[in-house]
């Protein structure tokens, strides 16, 4: 009895903790090392950084419908690792921008379809996702910080060594994919077109008012998350806050709390309060945020570090669980990348434009006006708020 409760589950949290810890091992320290290491200029730091928003706008669809129809998800999440594994391989080689950018970019469209895989498996192997989600969802959080500290005690993050690292973790998570639980494809006896193809058949469900204001509403939130992505750490190391990387864990600490425990949250709150509520508290965020830059109270930053695990879990997750119980099986796979498409490609990648325009505004002579930029995104979120609070309705089917 143990071992049929627990084989599934484990299985499902170790690619979670995997997955995760790929992407944790190169992409907080890629900064350091382009920068100290290769010379890269400022831009072209940006440019890397913006692979993985612009591969989420890309890869989402045409991965998410390969899955659904022709191979099982397990099957092509071994593929992509396998493939990155290879690529984060020959990036510890590169040093010209020239060739780095794009075989980045080519990992990128590899790697970022998984995080959209993970869930969809998830999700067709547990019996009640809403209780049991996030608890799986958690060890990719723990993954993530895992990778991080392994990456500092070994003092590699000017070198090129987190992506051999990431690259090593790749082979594993290949390996481990292949063991994952097995789904058959749903193949289609219609005629298949150009338009199905490419996985865009998961925009008609868009027809129902929920679905398409849920994923407008997660779209316009990423763009003012995207200011505490890029310039926290900046903002806290401008400040004088010593350890700013750690410091900022306090959120990833908060946000392994928050997965444990988000089940009784959800039961309670529901789609609409869970997400309305992860809004409100990114309002809270920012408030503090300008608040701290505006008294030099440092007592503000760090009470407000860990709202951001609680509105990252509250507001991810149950997006993805509402699209999850909106789609039908023959599309799960390419509706979790549409929801993809919408916060980690088109959210972001505006919030980064969008985050980056206002922070040149307020920058003089090296010299940043902290107050300034923090009430921009909290005019934007407190909008949004109000918005989806005004326009969001809830069919509640369960």
């Amino acid at each position: 009895m143990e071992m049929k409760l627990t084989t599934p589950k484990l299985q499902l949290s170790a690619m979670m903790f995997v997955q995760f810890f790929i992407w944790g091992a190169w992409y907080v320290t890629m900064g350091t090392y382009l920068g100290q290491t290769l010379n890269f200029t400022g831009v072209q730091i940006g440019l890397a950084y913006g692979t993985a928003a612009i591969a989420s706008m890309i890869s989402p669809f045409i991965v998410g419908m390969i899955a659904d129809r022709f191979f099982s998800a397990n099957h092509v999440m071994a593929f992509l690792n396998l493939v990155g594994a290879g690529l984060l391989f020959w990036l510890t080689q590169i040093k010209e921008f020239s060739l780095f950018f794009p075989v980045l970019f080519i990992y990128t469209i590899c790697y970022m379809p998984t995080t959209a895989l993970c869930n969809s498996i998830s999700f067709e192997n547990l019996k009640d996702p809403g209780k049991e989600f996030s608890r799986i969802r958690l060890l990719g959080s723990i993954g993530w910080i895992a990778a991080g500290v392994l990456v500092s005690v070994l003092n590699v993050e000017h070198l090129s060594t987190p992506f051999f690292v990431a690259g090593i973790s790749s082979i594993g998570g290949f390996a481990l994919a292949l063991i994952l639980p097995y789904k058959k494809p749903e193949r289609s006896k219609e005629k298949v077109s150009f338009f199905k193809m490419l996985g865009f058949d998961a925009f008609k469900l868009t027809k129902e008012r929920s679905f398409s204001m849920l994923l407008i509403f997660s779209a316009l939130t990423c763009i003012p998350l995207a200011f505490y992505d890029s310039f926290t750490n900046l903002y806290l190391n401008d400040i004088g806050i010593k350890n700013a990387a750690a410091a900022m864990s306090l959120g990833q600490i908060a946000e392994i709390f928050f997965l444990f425990t988000f089940p009784f949250f959800f039961s309670k709150l529901r789609y609409k309060g869970s997400i309305g509520i992860a809004i409100f508290v990114w309002m809270a965020l920012y408030g503090f945020f300008a608040l701290g830059a505006s008294t030099g109270m440092t007592a503000f930053i760090y009470a407000a570090l860990p709202f951001h695990g609680f509105c990252f879990t509250f507001f991810f997750v149950s997006g993805q669980l509402f699209v999850d119980e909106k789609s039908p099986s023959n599309l799960r796979n390419s509706a979790q990348g549409l929801i993809a498409f919408a916060t980690y490609g088109v959210g972001k990648y505006l919030g980064t434009l969008v985050a980056g325009n206002v922070v040149d505004r307020y920058t003089s002579n090296g010299s940043y006006e902290w107050v300034s930029i923090w009430i921009a995104p909290l005019i934007m979120i407190t909008i949004i708020f109000i918005g989806f609070m005004m326009f969001f309705k809830e069919n509640k089917t369960t």
